[in-house]
């Protein structure tokens, strides 16, 4: 299922979005839930990362479209955007939120349609790249599995170590390695849950991550081990 969100003002304009994307739906035989927000701050308000492609309108009364595009971005880079406009200077804008394209006001179903056959493309391309979605200041964010390395308790404190930054949230690793649910990710001890891809040596109980080492228990060291080879042979195929 494909889930909609339509973030648009004017309800002649919502209405016949809706319409537009059950007949969609009807013809390409694709399964759509659709929600429905009347301003840009309704849907960036406890954005939960959960939909698949928002059509978004560009003015709006308190929050615009660019504004909470940007604000959707910090928390979530896989969602599909598509703006809503009757002004075409704004589409330039769009690069910057990276946004998949835009559609003219009065909304034509054949340029719509267009549109959502590219976005459902890009959102099919990148079910491969699995993600989670962890707490984070202010709401939720959507994390691409591919680019942690390793997550770590601290200090009754959770931080995932990222290719280009560190994350501090909330959670246990136990919660996150039954979210993850990965062979790639491999529970060294209480205290670490490392990505295998990102593993670059091992010296006795050290685990070389990069910069970074991490320790494997003893108990769990041939198991580890194992997971490694296994990961190894399964990429090098």
């Amino acid at each position: 299922m494909i889930h909609i969100a339509i973030v648009e003002d004017d309800d002649m304009y919502a209405r016949k979005l809706k319409a537009n994307l059950e007949r969609y739906g009807e013809e390409r035989g694709e399964k759509m839930k659709i929600s429905g927000f009347q301003d840009g701050e309704d849907i960036v308000t406890n954005y939960k990362g959960d939909y698949d492609i928002i059509l978004m309108d560009v003015k709006m009364t308190f929050m615009d479209g660019m504004k909470a595009a940007e604000r959707i971005r910090e928390r979530d880079n896989m969602v599909v955007i598509i703006f809503i406009t009757n002004m075409p200077q704004y589409a330039m804008q769009g690069y910057a939120v990276d946004a998949l394209d835009y559609v003219l006001k009065p909304v034509s179903y054949f340029a719509l349609s267009q549109r959502l056959d590219r976005a459902i493309e890009r959102m099919r391309q990148r079910e491969h790249k699995r993600y989670m979605t962890v707490p984070a200041k202010g709401g939720v964010r959507k994390l691409d599995l591919s680019k942690v390395r390793y997550l770590e308790v601290w200090d009754h404190r959770l931080f995932i170590h990222m290719v280009d930054e560190d994350i501090e949230t909330k959670g246990t690793i136990r919660d996150m390695e039954e979210s993850i649910s990965s062979s790639q990710f491999f529970r060294c001890n209480k205290c670490y849950l490392v990505n295998l891809e990102y593993v670059e040596g091992v010296q006795n109980n050290d685990i070389f991550v990069g910069k970074d080492t991490v320790r494997v228990s003893r108990a769990k060291k041939k198991e580890f081990m194992d997971a490694l080879n296994n990961y190894i042979n399964e990429v090098s195929k």
